[in-house]
Formats: structure tokens, C-alpha cells, sequence
């Protein structure tokens, strides 16, 4: 009985996950999301409390995978801080130019919920907290004259790609992206080297 549960929690997760990605969380209606997963109205309740309950669980789902692929582009350079940045940005670039790209989730979450108090929103922040803090360990690692200042800049890069690539993809974003962390990358770690 339990498997049967989760097996209608996942079902439920995944299809809210792909309207909400495509749609928009506030288009997405909860009668859709049954009437899409096949689950019955009681199921979703009794896994998800509200609708909100449901946008925190897919927010923290799409959270796992964010840092699923961080570490698995990361994984390529192993003791390389610098190349585990530029792969990453890399592999940014070539994920904002997919046919399947709607943007950053979590962006798109904070626009659709502007309410500081809504629990999605504080999982957001934490989310580009988090980012933050790895952008500045890898910046550390890789040997950057000022980590903090190449973090904020790399993180305002990739903020912009995830935009950019919504508006702009077809017109070189994603190489753009990539060659703009090289230079800010190599800029960085120059500086460090060239300090007396």
C-alpha cells in the first residue's frame, strides 16, 4: 500500500513539475494536475496538503536535480576548480539554447510569487544562496583574487543567461554565456597571479 502511494506521489510530482515548468505554476489548475497524472482527487490530498504544499515539493525535486547536474559536470574535472567552473557554464550554454528551455524554475517561481511570506519563495532564496556559496568555493579553489566578487558576477551571469535564454536563444546566447565566464574566470585568476 505504501508503494502504491509514492507511485502516485511521483506521478503526481512529475506531471504538476511539467505544467508548472511550461505553464506557469498559476495557470496550472489542481483539477488539471489530477486529471493529467490519473490520480484521484484524494490522492493528491492526501499527499499534498494545498497546492502550495505541492509547489515546495517541486521545487525542492527540481533543486535535487539542479545540484544532480552541477556534480556530475563537476565530476568531469576532478581536483580542476576552474575547469568545474567553465564546464558548468558550458553546460549552461547549451541547455538555454534546447528547444525544451522555459527559463530557471526557481526564477519563474519568484516572479509568479512576488509574496516574501509564500513558503516557494523562501525555497527559492535558499536555492541562489546555495549557488552563491558554490560559485564562491569554486572561485576559491581555482585561485580568484577576490572569490566573492567572481561569484556575484558569475552568479549574475548565469541569472541573466536563464532570462536571455528565454528571449534571446536564437540569436547566440549560450555561446555567449560560456565565452563570458572564460573571461571572467581567466580575469579572476590572473589578477591573484599577478598581485605582489
Amino acid at each position: 500500500m505504501g508503494e502504491e502511494r509514492k507511485s502516485a506521489r511521483e506521478r503526481i510530482l512529475e506531471t504538476a513539475g511539467d505544467l508548472f515548468y511550461r505553464e506557469g505554476i498559476r495557470a496550472v489548475g489542481v483539477d488539471t494536475i489530477i486529471a493529467r497524472s490519473g490520480v484521484a482527487k484524494m490522492s493528491l490530498y492526501r499527499n499534498f496538503a494545498s497546492k502550495d504544499d505541492l509547489v515546495c515539493a517541486y521545487l525542492e525535486a527540481i533543486g535535487q536535480a539542479f545540484w544532480g547536474w552541477w556534480d556530475k559536470v563537476a565530476a568531469r574535472h576532478p581536483d580542476d576548480p576552474k575547469a568545474q567552473l567553465k564546464a558548468l557554464f558550458a553546460s549552461l550554454s547549451r541547455w538555454i539554447e534546447s528547444p525544451n528551455f522555459r527559463g530557471c524554475p526557481f526564477i519563474n517561481t519568484a516572479v509568479e510569487f512576488r509574496d516574501p511570506d509564500h513558503p516557494g519563495r523562501a525555497i527559492v532564496i535558499g536555492h541562489k544562496q546555495a549557488v552563491r556559496a558554490r560559485l564562491r568555493d569554486l572561485a576559491e579553489r581555482a585561485g580568484a583574487a577576490d572569490p566573492n566578487r567572481l561569484a556575484g558576477h558569475l552568479q549574475l551571469l548565469m541569472e541573466g543567461a536563464y532570462v536571455g535564454g528565454q528571449t534571446l536563444a536564437s540569436e547566440g546566447t549560450g555561446e555567449s554565456v560560456a565565452s563570458a565566464a572564460d573571461a571572467l574566470i581567466e580575469a579572476a585568476c590572473a589578477s591573484k597571479r599577478e598581485s605582489p
